[in-house]
């Protein structure tokens, strides 16, 4: 188009004056052909500014806003920074994962948040204080309750921080629900009144003189695996004493102001099958609890090991998981969906592949490590919803890594809330800290 315009200007001015018609018509019909031009040109650029700008930009902003949690207003900081993608990097992840914002108190998640905490992964003690205003519920791991002859015995009291806790209610108001696993003998707690009162005993009273908030308790696992509730008589023992637990629980108001009775929150594991099975925990065990038990920390984790090697949670299995549990309707089962807590792991699996069989569970220290060492190609699966990579070691062995990414996360919160539940997290520990970005 500029070259026309210069030859046409530099054309002889005697040859000009000679053809005055001529000439006139034809500057005519150049002017108007470099016009046409001309907006030729502008349509040209207006598609490609459409097509290869405003488009892509539409597409992420259509994006973020279909995937990112619904929140309280602000859009979590990973979000701002377009971390939370399918098409993931490892170099991004070992770049980006200890940036956080700098407003830790800001909680995005609306839902209760309830999140686990382990001695052996100490780490999760310094999370829980530097990100306390994004948490309802901490429940770090500490108790077991035994059978010691044809007594009982609560273990774990040495596990507890109580310089932690104090300084976590100076910066928060998450309540603090040691997690107790009920290891003692089934049959002899249920079936013996005095035992059972013995226990409730030793679990109140503790939490009275340690002032925490309530307690996380952990029991169906082992109770199905003594075959109690395969029978309905033990079964009915065993609903019998979680209700009993809950209503003395509850009775108990904290000498500390301002504070609510001690609650209870039991832990509950997933089916084992398409169906509820007779010692799954279900519907009407649900409903029977409801009064009782103020949360249920469901165990949507763990879906493979080893001997099959794959996701950690498939989203498909978990909304199955809660479509089993909670029934389709708005009645019945699905209106204690705001006493869910949806699990969700902050751990990760390296699974071999190749020269027998083996692996298991991997924290995000021993994630980035991978990272650096192996430098993969990290791939979305997109009917679990997990980010993945393969890599090889040393002996030429074959291992798939499965472990949770943003954007698997976020999908996950996405979940949770569309039924109207919260989360609980297993466990903050072995996280990377910009995960906490989206809570």
């Amino acid at each position: 188009m500029g070259k026309r315009r210069d030859r046409r200007v530099s054309t002889d001015s005697n040859l000009r004056q000679s053809r005055v018609g001529s000439s006139t018509r034809t500057d005519q019909t150049s002017d108007s052909a470099w016009h046409d031009q001309q907006q030729q040109d502008r349509k040209l650029i207006i598609i490609f500014v459409l097509f290869f700008i405003v488009s892509p930009a539409i597409s992420i902003l259509v994006y973020r806003i279909r995937y990112a949690p619904r929140t309280n207003g602000a859009l979590p900081y990973v979000y701002e920074r377009g971390l939370v993608k399918p098409n993931m990097n490892y170099q991004d992840i070992l770049t980006e994962n200890s940036k956080v914002s700098e407003n830790t108190s800001y909680r995005h998640y609306r839902n209760p948040v309830l999140a686990y905490i382990t001695p052996w992964n100490s780490r999760g003690y310094e999370l829980a204080k530097t990100f306390n205003s994004k948490f309802t519920h901490l429940s770090p791991v500490w108790y077991d309750l035994k059978s010691q002859g044809t007594d009982l015995v609560l273990e774990g009291r040495h596990n507890a921080d109580t310089g932690w806790i104090s300084e976590l209610r100076k910066s928060g108001g998450a309540r603090v629900l040691p997690r107790v696993v009920l290891e003692a003998l089934p049959l002899e707690l249920l079936k013996k009144k005095k035992q059972r009162n013995k226990a409730i005993d030793l679990i109140v009273t503790e939490c009275k003189e340690m002032e925490y908030d309530g307690i996380v308790l952990e029991s169906w696992s082992r109770w199905a695996a003594y075959g109690i509730l395969h029978d309905l008589e033990t079964r009915n023992m065993a609903l019998h004493f979680i209700k009993q637990l809950g209503q003395a629980l509850h009775s108990v108001n904290p000498e500390r102001s301002g504070k609510e009775p001690l609650q209870l929150v039991y832990v509950i594991g997933p089916p084992h099958s398409g169906e509820i099975q007779e010692h799954d925990f279900g519907p009407k065990d649900l409903q029977s609890l409801s009064d009782a038990v103020d949360g249920f920390s469901l165990m949507t984790y763990d879906f493979s090991g080893p001997q099959n090697p794959g996701p950690n949670a498939p989203l498909k299995w978990i909304h199955s998981t809660l479509q089993l549990l909670l029934g389709t309707s708005k009645n019945g089962a699905q209106s204690m969906a705001h006493k869910i807590f949806l699990g969700i792991n902050f751990y990760g699996n390296d699974f071999m592949l190749s020269g027998g069989l083996g692996g298991g569970a991997i924290t995000g220290r021993d994630y980035l490590s991978l990272l650096e060492q192996h430098k993969p190609v990290l791939q979305w699966e997109k009917n679990s919803a997990e980010h993945f990579f393969i890599y090889s070691d040393n002996h030429n062995i074959k291992h798939a890594v499965f472990y949770p990414s943003l954007m698997s996360i976020s999908t996950r919160l996405e979940e949770a809330l569309s039924w109207g539940a919260g989360i609980s997290i297993w466990e903050i520990g072995q996280g990377l800290d910009y995960f906490f970005d989206l809570l």
